[in-house]
């Protein structure tokens, strides 16, 4: 006989993924407008959430089961016609999540949507600084003819609050003089590889409230393919989740996304590693919640 799992994050029960008792909100945003290589964003949310109908529940790290602290799926951002229309429904639904008491957890579509959830935490936030893990800067002020390009991400984030960048890989001059300007805070994954406290150097970085980032193209895709532009050379799961791990332990993790998972037919690797990320991740929040 078959066994009925629940559309949402995790397979629960009603007792851990009613909205009323959950503490989470994963927010499915499938947004894919402004790609420039490989194609399929969209279909990301879905794909991790289904992905993550299959993992254990019990953290084997963590030694417990993260989904006590309740997660709520909700259904996925209305995707409007104009690109600044689609970012102010994602602001606007995460603004409500967060004003009715939840810790919200987006889930994309292409690197953009982070742009609208940065806004809506830094209404509630203050002395909040962006933790990016990506391959790329994403510090062009415009491309493609929009501020809005996935690309422009993190300029659109660093006009809100400082932002610290893990795992870069990928960057352009237009860049480089950005960085080198304003109130972002690189850790090239090459330079990295000789920093022994790279983890705390990173830490210092940070405020008291942090708002996380990941492009899952920070990881080398050797390990994570299913991305619509990967980069050689980047960071393996231990690194990322033991960075993520100090941040919990010494800042005060507000909300966060995982990004730019671009199914491949026939294998699951990524959306997988990004289900996974998100409920480690969970579990790093909410350590202190006993099940």
């Amino acid at each position: 006989m078959t066994v009925q799992v629940p559309d949402n994050f995790g397979g629960l029960p009603p007792e851990r993924s009613g909205f009323e008792s959950s503490r989470v909100a994963i927010l499915p945003i499938p947004y894919e407008g402004t790609t420039t290589y490989c194609k399929g964003t969209a279909s990301g949310p879905r794909a991790v959430i289904e992905a993550s109908q299959n993992m254990e529940l019990f953290d084997e790290e963590l030694w417990r089961d993260t989904s006590a602290v309740g997660i709520f799926t909700c259904e996925p951002v209305k995707i409007r016609k104009s690109e600044e229309a689609v970012h102010a429904e994602i602001q606007r639904a995460c603004a409500e999540l967060i004003r009715k008491g939840k810790f919200v957890v987006g889930i994309g579509g292409e690197h953009s949507i982070t742009v609208g959830l940065v806004r809506a935490h830094a209404e509630k936030y203050k002395d909040l600084t962006v933790l990016q893990f990506d391959a790329h800067s994403d510090l062009r002020d415009s491309y493609d003819g929009t501020k809005y390009n996935h690309a422009c991400a993190m300029a659109r984030a660093a006009e809100v609050c400082p932002v610290t960048q893990v795992g870069v890989r990928s960057v352009s001059e237009e860049e480089i003089k950005r960085i080198n300007a304003g109130n972002i805070r690189t850790f090239f994954a090459h330079k990295i590889r000789a920093m022994p406290d790279w983890i705390e150097r990173v830490i210092e970085t940070l405020g008291k409230n942090v708002y996380v980032t990941v492009d899952v193209d920070v990881f080398d895709p050797a390990h994570v393919p299913g991305t619509g532009t990967p980069e050689p050379g980047g960071l393996d799961w231990y690194e990322v989740t033991g960075l993520l791990r100090r941040v919990a332990e010494s800042r005060k993790i507000v909300g966060f996304d995982v990004n730019e998972v671009m199914p491949l037919a026939g294998n699951r690797v990524t959306e997988f590693t990004s289900a996974k990320l998100i409920y480690r991740t969970l579990g790093y929040v909410f350590r202190e919640v006993k099940p």
